[in-house]
């Protein structure tokens, strides 16, 4: 696929699926086929954990106000010297270890992030540092849905620029942009980071190899009020209620775009992996996309809300636990400030 397709074929998925208010399905419309292989995997987490148990003590919640309300029971969280980049390193080597790749061979590095260490450089940069990787790096900011931008990025680059490996990590920081005393947000996030790495493929005619088929993403700024931190502020602020309707609306219209997009239904796809903001948007989601419990792949119970971290933290687990075979489809989707919107479908395969 040549550098015009993929930004015409994207640019169309992006406008089918309109505002996330809107009420009616969005049209199928031409498939991004971005053929590339899934070479390795892997996530890391910080060593702190938070219980509900420890917010009960100190803030007016309780254990069972919080796993009703958001199906979180712990968090995992930073401590002296854990950074957004040593977590994304970690996430990053065990990918790259899992695929037996060497560093220098990674051509990009990609890193989805809110929480950069650093204005400038790029948090990615530092990563690249670390790793021993020979290429670029760039930071990746869609909030929340910055792990899904980014996997497009990566599809499209080794496609368009003649790179072979690119390394897309989605890490976060999150708890340090907290605030530990705003029980609406405080019982909410946590710290993390995954990673996937990409190869170029080009799968024999006639062959339905690897690779990403379908991608819709999008942005509706005038949600900025509702989830954010604001100029002078150092800490997230949220108004809970907006954003629950808006994220829940706009991830189910997100994937619905994408299904009809590759002219495939729930009962194709054998993996839902969705951002872990909230359980009970989780379940409405699955719910209207029509995927059963045993298809979906959750962890916001044990991590909370990792930001951009969450949808390849929850990826590594579920490939770790042997939920995915070679040739299945795989559903990825992620609502976050903005707002912004991806999802993506896949079919999973080295």
């Amino acid at each position: 696929m040549t550098v015009a397709t993929a930004a015409t074929a994207a640019a169309s998925r992006t406008s089918a699926a309109s505002a996330p208010a809107a009420a009616t399905r969005p049209p199928g419309g031409p498939p991004v086929r971005v053929p590339c292989r899934f070479l390795g995997w892997g996530a890391a987490v910080p060593g702190g954990r938070l219980t509900n148990a420890d917010l009960e003590a100190r803030l007016d919640t309780s254990d069972a106000w919080i796993t009703e309300r958001t199906g979180i029971r712990e968090r995992r969280t930073s401590g002296s010297g854990e950074t957004t980049a040593s977590l994304a390193t970690a996430a990053g080597r065990a990918a790259l270890e899992r695929a037996g790749v060497a560093p220098s061979e990674v051509d990009l590095v990609l890193l989805a992030t809110t929480t950069a260490d650093t204005p400038c450089p790029s948090t990615a940069a530092h990563v690249q540092h670390a790793l021993g990787t020979r290429g670029p790096a760039v930071d990746v900011n869609a909030a929340c849905a910055g792990f899904v931008y980014g996997l497009h990025l990566a599809a499209a680059a080794i496609h368009a620029g003649g790179l072979s490996r690119v390394l897309v990590i989605g890490g976060e920081r999150i708890t340090a942009i907290t605030d530990p005393d705003d029980r609406a947000t405080a019982i909410l996030f946590g710290d993390g980071a995954g990673a996937l790495l990409l190869e170029v493929a080009q799968p024999a005619a006639g062959e339905a190899g690897p690779g990403l088929l379908a991608v819709d993403l999008g942005g509706d700024g005038s949600a900025i009020p509702h989830l954010g931190i604001p100029a002078g502020d150092r800490y997230l602020r949220m108004d809970g209620q907006e954003v629950f309707r808006r994220a829940t609306r706009a991830m189910a219209t997100s994937c619905e775009a994408v299904l009809d997009g590759a002219g495939v239904s729930a009962e194709d796809v054998a993996l839902f992996v969705p951002h872990q903001a909230n359980r009970r948007i989780i379940d409405a989601t699955a719910a209207r996309l029509g995927f059963p419990a045993d298809r979906v792949a959750v962890n916001i119970d044990r991590y909370g809300n990792t930001s951009a971290a969450s949808v390849p933290m929850a990826l590594a687990e579920a490939l770790d636990a042997g939920r995915l075979s070679s040739g299945d489809l795989v559903l990825l989707s992620a609502v976050g400030a903005g707002l912004s919107w991806g999802s993506t479908l896949l079919r999973w395969g080295a």
